[in-house]
Parts: structure tokens; C-alpha cells; sequence
């Protein structure tokens, strides 16, 4: 075999694909407490929900930060050797059993939603929070940050375009709440929230 197919083969093996299971983990109750935020990259998800989960008395999970942890590299790193259809196998595992917890507050990767499973996973175990923000605000926000793979094509105003226009009718579809976070700091946003939950 070639350098590239043993790189290949070394890293697969040092990061084992979790959770083999292909059967969903789908409560058919949801557990109490849940709070899942989705959104493209540069919304605030993790921001927001850390100080969000510091206000509610809960668990904050980024759901990005625990495959890095599960694996030991970075998620540009899985997706440089893997793909991106590799990387969303690992995030879909991921989700099966982050979902399954009771009380936390999950920052979920920008792409979770484009997979039914997950969406699934995301709708019935959990109250979902659309943090929505314009495309000059998403491009302000990751303008410095080149740990991100979609943004390494060197125009982040057209890649954050079009994802927006691919997922925004998507994420719409699944919240059960939606939160505008543009030109805006993270406690006003955790208040507005706070407020909606309490109304919910």
C-alpha cells in the first residue's frame, strides 16, 4: 500500500469509529431538561451556551469539543483524512450519545442538521434553539479562526453564503425556538432565552 492508503489505515486505527451501533438512539420521551442550540459557525453556539448552562444550573457539552476529545485531534484534522462524510459518521455516534443525557445544554456542529438522523435525535430529546445571525456577522466572527475546514477556500462571504441559504430553511424547520444573536452580547441573548423558557 501507498503512504497515503497506511496514514490512512494508522489514524483509523488510533481513532476507532465509536459507537458502532446503525440503529438511532431515539427516546421516545424527552428527557427533561435538554437544550440543544444549532446554527451555522460563528452564531455563538458555544459562547452562548456555556453561559446559558452556567444560568440554568445545568451541563454544557460542545458537541465538536467531545470528538476532539474522543479522538485526540482536531476536527480539521478528521476531516483532512477522513472527509467530511467521515467526520459526520463520528458526529452522528456523537450525538446518539450526547442526546441521551438528562439536563445539559449542547452546542451542536453547524452541519448536524443536514442528516435526518440527527435531526431525529436533535427533535425528540429536546427543546432546539436556531441561533440565527447575518452572513456579515458570521463572516466578522470567524474571520480569524482557521481551524474550520468549509472556511479554507479563502472566501468566507461566499462559502458562509451559500451555507446559509443551503441550511438556513433546515434549521428553521427543526427549532422550536429562534434567537437573532446578530450585534448582540451573550447575556442578552441567555436572558431572551432564560424568558422564552420560561414561557414555554
Amino acid at each position: 500500500p501507498g503512504a497515503d492508503e497506511i496514514r490512512q489505515a494508522a489514524f483509523s486505527a488510533m481513532i476507532p469509529l465509536f459507537f458502532h451501533s446503525a440503529a438511532p438512539m431515539i427516546s421516545q420521551a424527552k428527557p427533561p431538561g435538554n437544550i440543544f442550540l444549532i446554527g451555522l459557525m460563528g452564531a455563538g453556539k458555544s459562547t452562548i451556551g456555556q453561559k446559558l448552562a452556567q444560568t440554568l444550573g445545568k451541563e454544557f457539552r460542545d458537541s465538536d469539543g467531545e470528538i476532539e476529545k474522543k479522538t485526540g485531534v482536531g476536527i480539521d484534522v478528521i476531516f483532512d483524512i477522513e472527509g467530511e462524510d467521515g467526520f459526520r459518521r463520528r458526529e452522528t455516534n456523537m450525538l446518539k450519545e450526547l442526546t441521551q443525557k438528562r439536563g445539559i445544554v449542547m452546542a451542536t456542529g453547524g452541519g448536524a442538521v443536514l442528516i435526518e438522523e440527527n435531526r431525529q435525535l436533535l427533535r425528540n430529546n429536546g427543546f432546539v434553539i436556531y441561533l440565527q445571525a447575518s452572513v456579515e456577522h458570521l463572516v466578522d466572527r470567524t474571520r480569524n479562526d482557521r481551524q474550520r475546514p468549509l472556511l479554507q477556500s479563502g472566501d468566507s462571504f461566499k462559502t458562509l453564503s451559500e451555507l446559509l441559504a443551503g441550511r438556513a430553511p433546515i434549521y428553521h424547520g427543526l427549532a422550536d425556538l429562534v434567537v437573532n444573536t446578530d450585534g448582540r452580547r451573550a447575556g442578552h441573548v441567555v436572558r431572551e432565552i432564560s424568558q422564552a423558557l420560561e414561557r414555554a
